[in-house]
């Protein structure tokens, strides 16, 4: 286990590499006795920092929900980070959202749900059910992860290894989440949930397709996991936070100029375009 002032340092790393734009080398290669407890700890000391700033927590997402994911990352459950009021765009069906490039060091889009609470979840015996009556809508959304910790390493071209991407905040820097004719009463499509697909295509090319199912076969079973997850913290999702339930595509390399639309089909579209 690190010590204390290895994990604040490590957080002073994370947030000087979002103010800079310039990521930082993998943690997991300077400190090989680092620990996934460790990972979370460092991206607990950098969201103190970033709401000592002045940032407010808004939500959560959760990562690496697919088999295959989870197998590259040589772990046997999901990841999950915490998103800020300054991480979030909203977008109205019909508009093209502008989002900011020189926001990000090396953005990729990933298509999702998001979950809206109207009541808390408490772990650790939380339910599908239980996130089902807790939701006060879903809504389709975009994570865009970055890489603050360098995605592979810029002497041997390693891929980073999980706890970097823990200590990352789960790799989260953005959401795209719907706005007005985009939000759905969770309870209207219950049992379809995991039929809900998207296409998502960038600068009119089909780049991926996908069904909710993907997320560990149902979207709303990362979320009950997360509550179990937060419980050992004291911590339990609350109401009006916003909770990503996972990718079911694979991320998507954006720069400048790229324009992006997630084709929910009759649940919506998001349009995006880097600016």
């Amino acid at each position: 286990m690190l010590d204390d002032a290895l994990i604040q340092q490590l957080a002073a790393e994370l947030a000087a590499s979002e103010r800079d734009r310039v990521a930082v080398e993998h943690f997991s290669k300077r400190f090989p006795a680092m620990t996934i407890d460790d990972g979370y700890r460092v991206g607990r000391a950098w969201v103190a920092l970033q709401v000592a700033a002045g940032r407010r927590v808004i939500g959560h997402k959760i990562g690496l929900t697919s088999r295959a994911m989870q197998i590259s990352s040589q772990i046997d459950e999901p990841d999950y980070g915490t998103l800020l009021d300054s991480m979030r765009f909203t977008a109205q069906a019909g508009e093209v959202l502008e989002i900011p490039t020189a926001r990000f060091i090396a953005p990729r889009v990933e298509v999702e749900l998001a979950f809206v609470l109207k009541s808390a979840l408490q772990g650790p015996d939380v339910t599908v059910a239980d996130v089902l009556a807790a939701t006060e809508y879903v809504t389709p959304a975009i994570e865009i992860i970055d890489a603050r910790i360098e995605q592979f390493d810029r002497h041997t071209r390693a891929m980073r290894k999980v706890f970097d991407t823990i200590s990352d905040n789960a790799a989260n820097a953005g959401i795209v989440t719907g706005e007005g004719d985009l939000r759905y009463r969770a309870d209207a499509f219950t049992t379809n949930l995991p039929w809900c697909g998207a296409i998502l295509r960038q600068n009119g090319t089909v780049e991926e397709t996908g069904l909710a199912a993907g997320v560990q076969g149902h979207p709303a079973i990362g979320i009950a996991w997360l509550a179990h997850k937060l419980a050992p913290w004291g911590e339990s999702l609350q109401p009006g936070q916003i909770v990503l339930a996972g990718s079911f595509t694979r991320p998507v390399a954006a720069k400048m100029g790229d324009l992006f639309e997630a084709d929910y089909g009759p649940l919506g579209c998001l349009q995006f375009r880097f600016v």
